[in-house]
């Protein structure tokens, strides 16, 4: 070694590569000696441990698998956990990517932009606040616009808002004042404005008026183009600040499952305690604990033992642990999945009108069809058809029909027909109102996009508006001779029954709300005079009207109202100049304030609202649905209670009960309105109704009851009261319904109607509930009910794409419940029930096993039987079981809809029906056990004296096992196919085949051939044979007699019915028998006699 700094070898070279140079005292060489470079040397710290603390989980790991056994448990557990969880949230996964699908192609449609005064063509992802914004007819708006002008020269246009409030009308909006003589891109670009607004709200209408704002999401209509300043953008939409992501919904179905699966767990829990415990009693003798063969080492004398007895209870768990069925969850999401096909796939539910048919929106429910209790349904719309027909009006007493039958003729002339007296100053004046008080508009082609009306007579014009009703008005005075025409450069024009044209200016319109439930228009005659014309509910015209006939129009809307008709009532107002000009400041102040501006309009429409004359009143039908009341008389039999959650006036949506059969001629109705509680408290009106029905309900037989319910009337009860609580009132408000077979909710807001359905949805009972609706006002409730269905009608999507499934008609409803859900509950409670069974069959002989081999944890079966039982032995007849079973034929569900009682409240997946399922498994397992095990008993069963070994054992077992429980739901079978057929034998083919593949080749990727001639060995032998064949009988049979003696004692509804088709069926061939030897017998007895001849 050289002091000198640098290192030599043995043999005297130097060695400037391995050498280090050490700095005595750490005194650095002086300076033009040679050149200093630092180094790093470790410090005097001796370290023998293998990892530190960053680098433990990645070194350790990559130790631990590159141990076979350790490799092999993690692809285990990959696939029982993870291939679990994948397959799960697959579906989840592949909905979602079909919305980002949407999201860009709706963020990459094209958007003409003005820029420089010429068009530029854009995606509308790049579209800013405050770009100014050109949309062509049909074309749907990017954005949240102010609409600046249109093509139209009155700056008026025409837009449906289906996708966005659900209403496929037509609505008229006007363009900005000061702006709406902009027509070309020039002067557009040319602007130089400021507009001043609230921050995005989800209740936005109007930074400038509701009338000015084109929200994103409705479609132009009638109008060639418009242009419009973007104001809200992207999430800041009004479309967007109204989306509600839809809750998690769980299945009755699926809470079983959980719950089920909590107490097999506990069972592997116990299992592996208890056999751990056994060890270590049986070891307690030292003989066995430690044999000459296999005597234990010093070093594990020395381990600690409740470190010993937790591992080997760990073993014990990984041993047990295929009873938990994980790929059960596997085959739900599948059978969800594909199950909901056979829904889209049904031609019967298919309508040729709309050219649509049922849609799925989510799998995840599809056994809750047939688990529905309580049905909330809409009344306009979805009972009915929501096509309007005007039938009559009332005018000043006098009553006028249409088209009216006189002395069996039916009159078409335009003046129609007075049924009691003349009183023409009137009369003329309420016609001149329906034809003014209004937002119809008229478009002079045969077919139009949107809701399609019937044509003007003599003419090829269609009116569309936003409400159907003012439709049906306008088309209705036509044949009482007055037309209206169109509506022009702010002019009305109408024809008179004389065919002279009038016009009327057109100076403000007070837009229809559901709070004031009225609108109306103040229009300028030719002459000079200044009229508003008011039209509305007759609960909001009849307290603001101080002359005319009040009542006897009030008595003809109430008789209208209980026949079913929809009644609306008219009233008028004269304004002198002044008068005008303040009703003029007093709405534009109102239109321009920014703060409370929806409040100052209803505070002006209040005030200019007032002091009317009542002209009249109209009626217009509202056709009930084809098959409604045959579908509700269906539901109400199969045990479901349907309530009618409606808007409309009492005696309306009662009548409409009354016509689709919820509420029959002996149903004694009840009340609980306003008007009764204005006469009693409501805790009286409560307490009697509560009295009235526990009395009488069972001392009058065959008595219905229906219950009739105003939206005021439950604010209160849901109001809490002085003491912080309303549940006493909710209380009793819920024993009367519950003794009541159907209910009518009137007068219910959109919030109300989710109410009522969350108030019955968490009773105590917690029954499920079903929503069904067509509009935007049925969303809340479609939400919050365990199963929202939407239906695709005449007031947008916004219901169907709200929902959980979606149908075209009412009347679908009857066969998506009573057929398809009840065979997807039946299919899938086997299907778990099914799935619990087996692996008890599969994994409690495992159990009996440790006590013949001193609880080694040694396996009964071998690794292949253990991984490919769930995977390809016994998954795929469930499957196809899940999906194509038809315990009863669909035609007999639906004449029998008793039958839908029979699963009703979990039936199928009840405590009861899942201990029978698992004492069968165990009384199965323990027959494949001890009777493989007394045919062992004597070892020496093989023809040339050679003894089966525990290979052979567990293989006899596992046969006895798949066979077995394959053939347990061939026997549960009863609608059988080609496929059925197939995949049941075919499995137990694959296995044999299988297990002579795997047993009959010597496989080189395998360290131990221990299965090597073991399946060909145990099939040689002539007592194996008939030990399968006797131990499957053994297994089978206490099935099969409980199912004899069930149908015998105590049948269901479903196994009487069975029975009755399997007699039919008998007989059905018995005749065709008959027949067909009486036709043989016939033709021989023929022969003979021309042989005689």
């Amino acid at each position: 070694w050289s002091i000198a700094g640098c290192s030599s070898t043995p043999d005297g070279e130097e060695n400037w590569v391995d050498n280090r140079t050490i700095y005595v005292g750490h005194r650095e060489p002086p300076s033009g000696t040679e050149a200093y470079i630092p180094q790093r040397y470790p410090d005097n710290r001796i370290v023998s441990s293998k990892y530190t603390f960053w680098n433990f989980v990645p070194k350790n790991l990559f130790e631990q698998f590159r141990r076979i056994a350790n490799f092999y448990f993690l692809i285990i557990f990959l696939v029982q956990v993870v291939f679990v969880v994948t397959i799960t949230s697959a579906r989840s996964g592949y909905e979602d990517w079909l919305r980002h699908k949407a999201d860009n192609a709706m963020n990459q449609c094209p958007v003409h932009f003005i820029q420089h005064g010429k068009l530029v063509r854009k995606q509308s992802r790049k579209l800013r606040v405050g770009d100014i914004v050109m949309v062509k007819e049909d074309e749907t708006f990017p954005c949240d616009l102010i609409f600046l002008s249109s093509s139209r020269a009155d700056g008026t246009c025409f837009v449906t808002t289906a996708s966005l409030d659900g209403e496929s009308s037509h609505k008229t909006y006007y363009a900005v004042q000061d702006t709406k003589s902009f027509h070309n891109e020039e002067d557009i670009d040319a602007l130089h404005a400021t507009i001043e607004c609230e921050q995005p709200q989800p209740d936005l209408y109007k930074p400038l008026g509701s009338e000015n704002l084109l929200l994103r999401g409705a479609t132009l209509k009638n109008t060639e183009r418009i242009f419009g300043v973007a104001i809200y953008t992207g999430m800041e939409t009004k479309m967007a600040l109204n989306y509600q992501s839809k809750s998690q919904k769980r299945s009755a179905v699926e809470k079983s499952m959980n719950v089920f699966l909590i107490v097999y767990l506990c069972i592997l829990i116990s299992k592996a305690l208890i056999n751990t415990i056994l060890k270590y009693l049986w070891q307690s003798n030292p003989f066995r604990d430690e044999p000459w063969y296999n005597q234990k080492t010093e070093p594990e004398r020395k381990r600690n033992l409740i470190l010993r007895a937790f591992t080997d209870f760990l073993a014990f768990m990984v041993l047990f642990n295929y009873i938990i069925p994980v790929s059960m969850y596997v085959t739900v999401e599948m059978q969800k999945f594909l199950g909901s096909y056979f829904l889209t796939w049904d031609e019967e539910m298919f309508d040729e009108d709309t050219g649509e048919g049922p849609l799925v929106n989510t799998s995840d429910l599809n056994e809750e069809l047939g688990q529905v209790e309580y049905i909330f349904t809409d009344k306009t719309g979805t009972l009915t058809e929501n096509n309007m027909k005007f039938r009559e009006c009332c005018i000043e007493g006098h009553v006028y029909i249409p088209h009216a039958i006189c002395n069996g003729q039916i009159l078409t002339d335009c003046s129609g027909i007075d049924m009691i007296d003349s009183s023409p100053g009137g009369k003329e004046l309420f016609f001149r109102a329906l034809c003014l008080c209004h937002t119809v508009q008229v478009k002079e082609d045969d077919s139009i996009d949107g809701l399609k009306k019937s044509q003007l007579s003599g003419g090829s014009c269609v009116y569309i508006s936003s409400s159907p009703d003012e439709v049906a008005l306008v088309e209705g005075i036509q044949g009482l001779g007055y037309t209206y025409l169109r509506l022009k450069d702010n002019y009305m024009e109408i024809l008179n029954p004389k065919t002279d044209i009038e016009r009327f200016e057109l100076l403000e319109i007070l837009s229809f709300d559901s709070v004031r439930r009225r609108m109306s228009v103040i229009v300028r005659s030719v002459t000079g005079d200044i009229f508003l014309f008011c039209k509305g509910a007759d609960s909001s015209i009849f307290p603001r009207v101080t002359e005319g006939k009040i009542d006897q129009i009030r008595s003809r809307v109430e008789r209208n109202a209980v026949e079913g008709l929809r009644t609306l009532c008219v009233a008028y107002k004269k304004f002198t100049c002044k008068e005008y000009e303040s009703v003029c400041r007093l709405l534009e102040n109102a239109k321009l304030s920014l703060q409370d501006r929806e409040k100052k309009l209803a505070e002006a429409y209040e005030q200019i609202e007032r002091d009317l004359i009542l002209l009249g009143a109209t009626a217009v039908e509202d056709q009930l649905q084809e098959k409604a009341a045959d579908t509700i008389e269906a539901l109400q039999k199969a045990g479901i209670k349907v309530w009618v959650l409606t808007g409309d006036k009492m005696e309306t949506a009662a009548a409409t009960c009354y016509a689709c059969k919820l509420f029959r001629r002996n149903t004694q109705l009840l009340e609980l309105t306003t008007k009764k509680i204005e006469e009693q408290s409501l805790h009286d009106v409560l307490f009697d109704l509560n009295f009235f029905l526990s009395y009488f309900q069972g001392r009058i037989n065959m008595q219905d009851y229906g219950l009739i319910i105003d939206g005021a009337a439950l604010s209160l009860i849901m109001k809490p009261r002085e003491d912080g609580s309303s549940g006493n009132y909710r209380e009793r408000f819920l024993e009367i319904c519950r003794n009541c077979t159907a209910v009518l909710c009137c007068r219910m807001a959109p919030l109300q109607k989710a109410q009522i359905v969350k108030l019955i949805k968490l009773s105590k009972e917690h029954p499920i509930t079903l929503a069904i609706g067509d509009g935007a006002n049925d969303v809340s409730m479609i939400l919050e009910a365990h199963v929202g269905i939407g239906i695709t009608g005449k007031e947008g999507r916004q219901a169907a794409r709200n929902s959980d499934y979606a149908i075209p008609k009412f009347k679908h409803l009857k066969k998506m419940l009573l057929v398809h859900g009840h065979f997807y509950y039946v299919r899938i409670s086997e299907l778990v029930q099914y799935f619990f069974y087996k692996n008890v069959c599969f994994i409690f002989p495992q159990f009996l096993y440790q006590f013949f081999c001193g609880f080694s944890q040694q396996p009964l079966y071998d690794t292949a039987y253990l991984t490919l039982y769930n995977i390809s032995f016994t998954s795929l007849p469930i499957l196809l079981y899940s999906l194509m079973e038809q315990h009863v034929s669909t035609d007999m569900l639906r004449r029998e809809p008793s039958l839908y009682r029979d699963i009703a409240k979990n039936a199928l997946l009840r405590w009861r029906v899942f201990i029978y399922w698992t004492f069968l498994g165990v009384f199965d397992a323990v027959v494949f056990f001890f009777g493989a095990y007394f045919l062992f008993d004597n070892t020496v069963v093989t023809s040339n004296g050679q003894m089966f070994g525990n290979w052979t054992f567990g293989t006899l077992v596992f046969t006895v096992l798949v066979f077995t429980v394959t053939l347990k739901l061939a026997l549960d079978t009863h609608y059988w196919t080609w496929i059925n057929h197939f995949v049941i034998w075919g499995s137990l083919l694959f296995y044999i085949i299988f297990s002579l593949l795997w047993g009959g080749i010597v496989w080189p990727f395998l360290n131990y051939q221990r299965m090597y001639y073991v399946f060909m060995q145990m099939l040689s032998s002539g007592p194996a044979w008939l030990g399968i064949i006797l131990l499957i009988t053994v297994s089978l049979l206490p099935d099969v007699l409980k199912k004899v003696l069930c149908r015998q004692l105590c049948p269901t509804a479903t196994e009487r019915t069975q029975v009755k088709l399997s007699f039919t069926r008998l007989s059905d061939k018995y005749y065709e028998s008959e027949k067909l030897l009486y036709s043989v017998s016939t033709d021989e007895w023929g022969a003979n006699l021309r042989l005689l001849g």
